[in-house]
């Protein structure tokens, strides 16, 4: 029952997703041609809100879903790190048509060929994390 704040939040996310357009290929498509303000809209305004978010959770000492205190650690601010990181994830982006946020919203709308992608990303994930101690800093 403590978890259905968390199930309430991924519902709020995945309406928010689908009536700002966020997970349409098209919208996407149209951003990455430069032909549309919509998604840099989007992604503008979840930046400022990601920001004050996470201002509001350091502030108040927000708790994760196991009840821990949320560690906010420094980065290693590596240019050539992100650039590349940046890159992959960009190229990853344009050639299915979604970052991970609408992956699952997607699914949710019963894009089952999306599953693909889910797959590919989680797999991915695995294998940075497996190779990350023989990564350059």
């Amino acid at each position: 029952m403590k978890l259905i704040k968390f199930l309430f939040a991924g519902i709020l996310f995945g309406i928010v997703m689908t009536k700002s357009e966020a997970v349409s290929w098209f919208r996407i498509q149209e951003m990455f041609r430069f032909e549309s303000f919509h998604m840099y809209g989007i992604i503008g305004t979840a930046v400022i809100l990601g920001a004050i978010l996470f201002a509001i959770i350091k502030k108040v000492k927000g708790k994760n879903i196991n009840g821990d205190q949320i560690p906010f650690n420094d980065k290693n601010m590596s240019i050539p790190r992100y650039l590349f990181g940046g890159t992959i994830f960009g190229l990853g982006w344009a050639m299915t048509g979604a970052c991970p946020g609408p992956m699952f919203t997607l699914l949710g709308h019963g894009t089952w060929t999306i599953l693909l992608v889910i797959i590919s990303a989680v797999a991915g994930t695995y294998l940075y994390g497996a190779f990350r101690s023989k990564l350059p800093h």
